[in-house]
């Protein structure tokens, strides 16, 4: 049953894999793949076609790396009708775990991020957007908002309202947020 399962699904999904193998962003899709399949319960036998199959938050992170090719074969396979992604410079490594009602509105995302459900990184007005440096974890409900930077390795507590800069190596929590780790000691500092 699986088998004929993955048959349906790798039939379905060959535009995918045709504008995938096309894309400019083939390299940092793969990245993508292989790094969502480490993080998830996908098995790594069924690679694209298993994440495509099961995880809605992938679909529409493909579609965003993909650009106006994906409007041709959205209809094959919906993204999540409530993750917005409006970020053009997104390194590689992207995952959304839970993405529901999350907007994703950065200046640039660096490499191996990871952003929870209900999580908002937007405008503070017209212009101002948060830019996420590599390896930074927004946890759920988190709020980043306007012209910040999340300094490389730090992490949103959930519920996290981020309204300035956050240093590198820091963890920080509360509304507004403040840091509780830096370099893995515990602090309490106001950012």
């Amino acid at each position: 049953m699986n088998q004929i399962k993955f048959l349906f699904n790798l039939i379905r999904l060959t535009p995918h894999i045709f504008f995938y193998k096309i894309s400019k962003n083939r390299e940092i899709i793969e990245y993508d793949v292989n790094r969502w399949l480490s993080l998830t319960n996908v098995q790594n036998s069924s690679g694209f076609v298993g994440l495509m199959t099961n995880l809605p938050e992938f679909r529409n992170l493909f579609y965003k790396r993909i650009g106006r090719s994906s409007s041709f074969i959205r209809w094959l396979c919906p993204p999540m009708n409530t993750l917005f992604i409006t970020t053009n410079n997104i390194g590689p490594g992207l995952f959304i775990q839970h993405g529901f009602a999350t907007i994703i509105s950065a200046k640039s995302i660096g490499k191996d991020c990871w952003i929870n459900q209900q999580v908002t990184i937007g405008y503070s007005n017209e212009t101002d957007t948060p830019t996420l440096g590599d390896n930074v974890v927004i946890n759920a409900g988190a709020k980043i908002i306007g012209k910040v930077h999340m300094g490389n390795n730090s992490h949103a507590g959930a519920n996290a309202v981020v309204v300035k800069n956050v240093p590198d190596d820091c963890i920080v929590v509360g509304v507004p947020a403040y840091i509780v780790r830096r370099n893995g000691i515990k602090v309490n500092e106001k950012l």
